[in-house]
């Protein structure tokens, strides 16, 4: 069966990401665009192509590592509900993400990833910008429910998805860092709760 220009070139890219990941986990700042290559079966003329640059990659990398887990977070939280009910979802998705067994294996990840960034200005914008559209996404799904008889404008929700976003990864990573013991559900979900405060979401 003939391949199609556009089904080789998300094949050649999904096999850079997956080279990528694999190398920028165990190297960190030190992995090497050569070797990412090597390991994809391609040339690094593939990596300017699809993705401009190194930093291109690892940027989309990013995105790739992150978008399908705000994807899962969009479909823990029900379209009908209020602001702290919807926060509540976000915190047991969360909480859920701190028990799956390969937690400390994805942290590692993250942590390479951002050890690299930290080395690398025009990198650390792309990463900026990648974390920034993914916590969009949930300002965008926290925006309009009522809370206290009033709908969350952008502007409040953007505030608090910042506030919850890092809430919630501390409490994650401390618990795969050994750092804290196991949390509770009712103690997750109430100091996500006790985020929505006029001090946290501002005027509107």
């Amino acid at each position: 069966m003939r391949v199609t220009r556009a089904e080789a070139k998300a094949r050649n890219r999904r096999a850079l990401l997956e080279a990528a990941r694999r190398i920028v986990a165990r190297d960190g700042h030190r992995a090497r665009l050569d070797e990412i290559t090597e390991q994809a079966g391609l040339t690094t003329g593939a990596v300017y192509s699809l993705f401009g640059s190194k930093n291109g990659l690892l940027a989309a990398l990013v995105t790739d590592h992150s978008s399908p887990h705000y994807d899962r977070i969009e479909l823990a939280v029900p379209a009908d509900v209020d602001l702290l009910a919807a926060v509540e979802a976000v915190a047991r998705y969360y909480r859920r993400i701190g028990e799956d067994p390969d937690a400390l294996r994805h942290l590692s990840f993250e942590i390479s990833l951002h050890d690299t960034a930290l080395r690398d200005p025009d990198l650390r914008a792309m990463l900026a910008a990648s974390v920034q559209e993914q916590e969009q996404r949930l300002a965008n799904l926290l925006t309009g429910r009522t809370h206290q008889g009033t709908p969350l404008t952008w502007r409040q929700a953007r505030r608090l998805a910042g506030a919850l976003r890092a809430l919630l990864v501390g409490l994650v990573q401390g618990v795969a860092l050994g750092l804290a013991e196991e949390v509770s559900e009712p103690y997750v979900t109430a100091a996500a709760r006790a985020l929505a405060t006029p001090e946290v979401l501002g005027p509107p």
